[in-house]
């Protein structure tokens, strides 16, 4: 009988792990994202200090809508904006800004590149699959939000429709097809 209890358990506890590890975003580094995916580029521009980072880390991309969305249809790739990595992007050589001895880190220079004078945590670059910037979206989202914007992009809708005009309708017109794409219906 103990045998059996502990084995049930043990089921449990494997399947609870299971599933929780499908509840996560694949992210990559920006040295190691692949550059001919075919697929879109999301870039998740963050900092240590940032709380709202942590926030969207703890909650939005928890959520498996957006975790279906940006595994399926993204390069994940989470970006420390004050980080030291030198990479290429789209070409580019990127470095670190220099940073004074005992000052705080400064901002990245692909950092600077992409969010132009708008420097803010937590920023978010969607790119197309050559990774040319499409937008960039700004502050927290939450789940709900994102998935929606994530899904405009993934879907080509941005080619077709005005983004409020896109969520004013998403409810109602596209979250059905979307559901039905990602199998969550």
């Amino acid at each position: 009988m103990h045998y059996i209890k502990r084995l049930l358990l043990t089921g449990l506890f494997s399947s609870l792990f299971v599933m929780a590890g499908a509840q996560q975003i694949n992210w990559v580094s920006i040295e190691n994202a692949p550059q001919n995916s075919g697929k879109l580029f999301l870039v998740d521009f963050y900092t240590n200090w940032c709380g709202y980072c942590k926030k969207m880390d703890r909650e939005t991309f928890t959520n498996p809508t957006v975790v279906k969305i940006i595994n399926k249809y993204y390069v994940p790739v989470k970006f420390n904006a004050e980080g030291n990595t030198t990479f290429v992007w789209h070409g580019v050589k990127y470095t670190p800004t220099p940073t004074p001895p005992g000052s705080r880190p400064s901002v990245h220079m692909f950092t600077k590149s992409v969010l132009g004078q708008k420097i803010g945590f937590p920023s978010f670059g969607f790119f197309n699959s050559d990774q040319t910037l499409m937008t960039i979206v700004q502050g927290y989202q939450n789940a709900d939000e994102f998935a929606v914007m994530l899904w405009y992009f993934a879907s080509g809708d941005n080619k077709r429709y005005a983004f409020d005009h896109y969520r004013s309708i998403f409810d109602k017109d596209i979250r059905p097809a979307m559901n039905r794409a990602l199998n969550m219906e």
